[in-house]
């Protein structure tokens, strides 16, 4: 009997060894589109996140170098001739905008002597200051809600995908009447793997959209105080 018993281990074959690409090959069409979209949406966030990460590097650089110029110089047209190097500055946007609007006030001087037309041509170059400030914000959170949606939307992605295939796992298991662990670890692990990829999408995702946001506080900040500093400097010098 021991022998026998000796000779049964010898003769059974080895499990086999699971091997992940066999499993996505194996898997279910509709798991397959699960992991194709968020493969897809991985490549783009990885896109939006290497773009962005140039776009509000290169605008803080050029912010400060802005406003280095901005306070060293003594004279409005020096710094709107400076700016034109710097367009990827968005306090040096916002000044062009400004400066353009209080061009367009000091030649014509109608209504200057009255303190209801000079209020009249303040409000107009607060409001050009404004417009440039909302351009500006909405050009530099361009692409960060998709880095939201990735974040919020792979993880549920691949659970689907991952319901969806052990829900095809057990119905396998049904038709061939076999539910030991071998015939089951394939089919959960296929399925566990569009989750796996929902994460790996996602994570990465959530980081940089809250870093990125955080950037754009301290950039959001230093264009508001800019206006606010240039429109005094106007109300001192021009609106007196």
């Amino acid at each position: 009997m021991e022998t026998v018993f000796v000779n049964l281990i010898t003769l059974a074959e080895p499990p086999a060894e699971i091997n992940i690409i066999e499993l996505l090959k194996q898997a279910t069409p509709v798991v397959k589109g699960v992991m194709g979209v968020l493969i897809l949406m991985a490549l783009i966030a990885g896109y939006v996140m290497v773009y962005k990460w140039l776009m509000l590097r290169r605008a803080q650089q050029q912010l400060d170098q802005f406003s280095e110029i901005f306070w060293k110089s003594k004279r409005l047209d020096e710094i709107y001739h400076a700016s034109e190097h710097l367009l990827f500055s968005p306090t040096s946007q916002i000044f062009r905008a400004g400066y353009v609007e209080l061009s367009k006030l000091k030649g014509g001087q109608g209504e200057r002597e009255t303190m209801h037309g000079q209020m009249g041509e303040l409000e107009n170059v607060d409001r050009a200051l404004r417009r440039a400030h909302t351009a500006e914000l909405v050009q530099l959170e361009g692409l960060i809600s998709i880095l939201a949606t990735t974040g919020s939307a792979a993880p549920f992605i691949g659970l689907f995908g991952t319901v969806w295939g052990i829900m095809s796992a057990f119905l396998n298991i049904g038709k061939q009447g076999d539910a030991s662990l071998v015939t089951v670890a394939p089919g959960i692990a296929e399925a566990l793997i569009a989750t796996a990829i929902g994460l790996i999408a996602a994570i990465p995702a959530v980081i940089a959209y809250n870093y990125f946001l955080n950037r754009l506080r301290v950039i959001e900040a230093h264009m508001e105080n800019f206006s606010s500093d240039f429109l005094n400097i106007i109300k001192r010098h021009f609106f007196k």
